[in-house]
């Protein structure tokens, strides 16, 4: 290297181990987004990144490196956003929301490429300017033994009625896990018979899975419906046996959904908490304190079982999922609506080792089997004391 002279990180069509898009054009225009987006899924892109006054971006195998040679203009972006959304997709972003929406690529009758979006305004270079993530979607949801899901989940997915809910933070898998059930329920020998789901986007579709005896309709929250509460209203006018809330985080929803699970109705959802314990007790804090009680014991009755997944890295790479989870049996309801809900947290904190497992036995199993580090299974011993904690001060004040 001579003295002074500037090191190219990025010579035209070779990029250490991943060239760029030899077709690049020298400006983006719609018909040119598609061929991109099946060029870089080829490449073996996870993750697709396109960014104001950037090359283009995919993450491949954990490793970012640039697929288009030139950085995109304002031009170039506009093209992207009308593209994956619409002429108002600029709008919206100007107005401070953010987009999540699905976007497809159908190269023949039977065969499309599917990508989750988000598109986010940004600061670019000191001007207004864009961020749009595209994650490649499997063509098909995984199986639950891909997954290694535990046999006593498997077991208790499918409840004749009542809520079954998924949680944990956000990018958990918590979708993923959620598809693998609805195709384990698809496929089963009598089906599942007709499942509506609301989700916002739609990642998983099941056009592929070959069954009988079920018929899967798919809604996507705010496209076709305006949010998951009016998603639960429209189940219930569909005759549905099976009933998928992409999100419960609201009080509307939750009571559309213990609704829908009183009714005879199998209702699966996903909720942002972690733990057993922790759900519930963020479920009935949802609710005016007027109405708590009686919204508690009715949750308390239609619950069927919780189940938190983590990811966790993984020694030698990727990431492991850790799932504490519990049945809600009719021994466990009945002895819990023996009890004030402010007493649930202390006795779940207790029976979730007993009757199900807790996040820090399967930290400890990953840890023994050897594929997390020490560091990590002590996180989350630490956090079931923290939370235990937590939950015994938040009780002894609530007592006073």
């Amino acid at each position: 290297m001579e003295a002074g002279r500037p090191v190219s990180l990025l010579k035209r069509g070779v990029d250490d181990l991943k060239e760029t898009w030899p077709a690049e054009p020298d400006r983006f225009l719609e018909h040119h987004i598609d061929p991109f987006l099946l060029w870089c899924v080829k490449k073996g892109a996870s993750d697709i990144t396109f960014q104001s006054n950037r090359p283009v971006f995919s993450e491949i195998y954990g490793t970012l490196y640039p697929s288009t040679y030139r950085a995109l203009d304002a031009a170039d972006m506009a093209a992207v956003l009308v593209k994956l959304y619409g002429t108002e997709a600029l709008a919206i972003l100007a107005g401070g929301a953010d987009i999540d929406l699905s976007y497809e690529v159908m190269t023949d009758r039977f065969t499309r490429t599917r990508f989750r979006v988000n598109m986010t305004a940004i600061l670019a270079d000191g001007r207004d300017g864009v961020q749009v993530t595209m994650r490649t979607l499997p063509s098909a949801p995984p199986t639950m033994k891909q997954l290694n899901i535990e046999a006593e989940i498997i077991a208790n997915w499918k409840p004749r009625q009542g809520l079954v809910l998924v949680t944990g933070p956000t990018g958990s898998g918590k979708s993923t896990l959620l598809a693998a059930g609805n195709r384990m329920l698809i496929e089963s020998l009598h089906g599942c018979g007709k499942m509506l789901t609301y989700e916002a986007p739609i990642e998983f579709t099941y056009d592929t899975i070959q069954a009988k005896r079920s018929l899967v309709a798919q809604s996507e929250i705010p496209r076709h419906l305006p949010s998951f509460a009016a998603g639960v209203r429209n189940a219930l006018r569909r005759k549905p046996e099976i009933i998928l809330v992409g999100e419960a985080r609201d009080r509307e929803t939750i009571s559309a959904a213990i609704e829908a699970g009183q009714t005879g109705h199998t209702v699966y959802a996903t909720v942002h908490t972690t733990g057993v314990a922790a759900t519930i007790r963020r479920m009935v804090s949802t609710f005016e304190p007027s109405e708590r009680t009686e919204r508690a014991f009715a949750l308390m009755e239609t619950i069927r079982m919780v189940v938190t997944q983590t990811l966790v890295p993984k020694i030698g790479g990727g990431r492991v999922a850790l799932r504490e989870y519990m049945p809600f049996t009719e021994e466990i309801r009945e002895r819990l609506l023996s009890l004030t809900f402010d007493q649930w947290p202390l006795e779940l904190m207790q029976m979730v080792p007993k009757y199900g497992k807790t996040m820090e036995k399967a930290a400890k199993d990953a840890y023994d089997a050897g594929l997390i580090e020490k560091r990590h299974y002590l996180i989350y011993k630490q956090g079931t004391k923290q939370e235990g904690a937590d939950d015994e001060t938040e009780t002894e004040a609530g007592g006073h």
